[in-house]
């Protein structure tokens, strides 16, 4: 199963830099890098800090590979 995500979506939105998120939701601004590209799939409490920062849902950010917006 892959997890599509909207995260360089959501940052440009915000105007957030890569370095800008990982120092919000405590993680290295690779870790960003990866999850945009979609290399690494996130632990729940990075992807509900992530969704907190944009003030979003958990749902509206990450999707499973198949699954509509």
């Amino acid at each position: 199963m892959e997890i599509k995500n909207r995260i360089k979506e959501y940052r440009a939105r915000h105007d957030l830099t890569q370095k800008d998120l990982a120092e919000k939701v405590g993680v290295t601004r690779q870790t960003i890098v990866s999850l945009e590209k979609g290399t690494y799939v996130p632990s729940l409490l990075l992807a509900m800090n992530i969704a907190e920062v944009f003030n979003e849902s958990i749902e509206a950010i990450f999707q499973k590979e198949g699954e509509a917006k």
